[in-house]
């Protein structure tokens, strides 16, 4: 296939919209199912080097759940706990522990679950059938994955009644190393971010603090990639193999900071017993419930505790969860990796992530006020690296 013609570009009123190679080739993609549009390709291709490029780094199967050409996390294949199941909304079936690519994407869609809504996924192996499964039940707009088993792809067609968008990608295809886009009528032409991140990243410790495990470095570079093709200024947070707080495309670093800590901390009490016991009325909806949990958690446009609202949600009026709940909870929080793809200039952005459970910091340096930041990081016995390499995606 040379070209794709498209509805329309990002918006109805910008047509003509196609997709093409610029020297005349084929598509290194195959649409499998559906008609993907302008934001599901742009969309499915910075999902898809997401997830293979953790793979290639990691050497673990990986997914990762797209809205608006960001993520809303990502995440390696590895076990669940019974408790991170239920937050996921994964615990009635066991697809998830069958699999480690349908544990990646359980991750991965469980983790933000309000912005994955309608989203886009990429898998970085063949879809098999648990993982297939797990997300026929989701209200997703299409998957990008190097090939699809049988009976995985059958099950996936079912989905919008018939119209989900299912593309093939040739996970050979090695893109060309300039990239051009135009911008009111200008082109702009410039290398491909081809900079690799890894282990080696990490070695610069800049903190008194030099004890960085296995685990933390794993973290961090799943921060670290993800915040490559996130839209910028962004901050990620990262915990247990997975990306659990993106705050991304704000111009200043520390509201990035208190976004993607805000749902971090959501996440993280997604899992509190309470949350986990709420007594949902079996007519509620898996998006509701999602919207009913923020709520609960957040207390942002209604009380869905309060008399005359809870009763149209659950089968009893639930306690709700206090602010001394909430604190207790999240200062027993710890071992959290945070990524930025650019220096912080000031330790507010330190202080704000230790209330987050943050422990491991990775940022590129470099800012005049590099001395206050490390000194903020040691005042909480953080690790701290300077990567030397800014992360900005556009």
């Amino acid at each position: 296939m040379k070209e794709f013609e498209l509805k329309y570009g990002c918006n109805p009123n910008q047509k003509p919209s196609r997709i093409s190679m610029e020297d005349g080739s084929d598509l290194p993609i195959e649409i499998l199912n559906g008609r993907p549009g302008y934001i599901n390709f742009l969309d499915a291709f910075n999902s898809y080097q997401l997830v293979a490029e953790i793979k290639r780094e990691l050497g673990l199967p990986a997914a990762t759940s797209f809205k608006h050409v960001s993520p809303t996390s990502a995440a390696v294949g590895i076990p669940l706990s019974d408790r991170l199941k239920k937050a996921c909304f994964v615990d009635d079936t066991d697809d998830a522990d069958r699999s480690p690519l349908a544990a990646a994407y359980a991750r991965a869609r469980g983790c933000d679950r309000m912005c994955s809504f309608g989203d886009w996924v990429a898998l970085s192996d063949v879809c098999d059938v648990y993982t297939a499964r797990l997300l026929k039940r989701e209200i997703s707009d299409g998957i990008i994955a190097p090939g699809y088993d049988p009976e995985a792809l059958e099950i996936l067609k079912t989905k919008k009644k018939g119209n989900y968008n299912i593309v093939k990608i040739d996970p050979a295809y090695v893109p060309a190393p300039r990239e051009r886009k135009q911008v009111y009528g200008i082109t702009f032409e410039q290398g491909r971010n081809n900079f690799e991140i890894n282990e080696q990243l990490l070695g610069n410790i800049v903190t008194k603090n030099r004890d960085l495990p296995e685990s933390a470095k794993r973290d961090l570079i799943i921060s670290l990639i993800t915040l490559k093709y996130t839209q910028s200024n962004s901050v990620c947070f990262a915990y247990d193999g997975q990306a659990i707080g993106v705050g991304a495309g704000q111009q200043s670093r520390i509201h990035c900071t208190r976004l993607a800590g805000t749902k971090a901390d959501t996440w993280f009490l997604r899992q509190h017993e309470k949350v986990l016991s709420l007594p949902f009325l079996d007519t509620i909806s898996r998006p509701d419930r999602d919207n009913v949990i923020d709520g609960y958690i957040n207390r942002n446009e209604e009380d869905v505790t309060a008399d005359g609202i809870w009763q149209r949600y659950f089968t009893r009026r639930p306690e709700p969860l206090t602010d001394d709940e909430i604190r207790a909870y999240l200062s027993g929080i710890d071992d959290v990796a945070l990524g930025s793809d650019a220096f912080f200039p000031f330790g507010d952005n330190i202080e704000r992530a230790k209330k987050s459970g943050v422990r491991y910091v990775a940022e590129p340096g470099g800012s005049i006020r590099d001395d206050n930041v490390i000194e903020c990081a040691d005042k909480y016995g953080m690790v701290m690296c300077f990567t030397g390499m800014r992360l900005f995606h556009h």
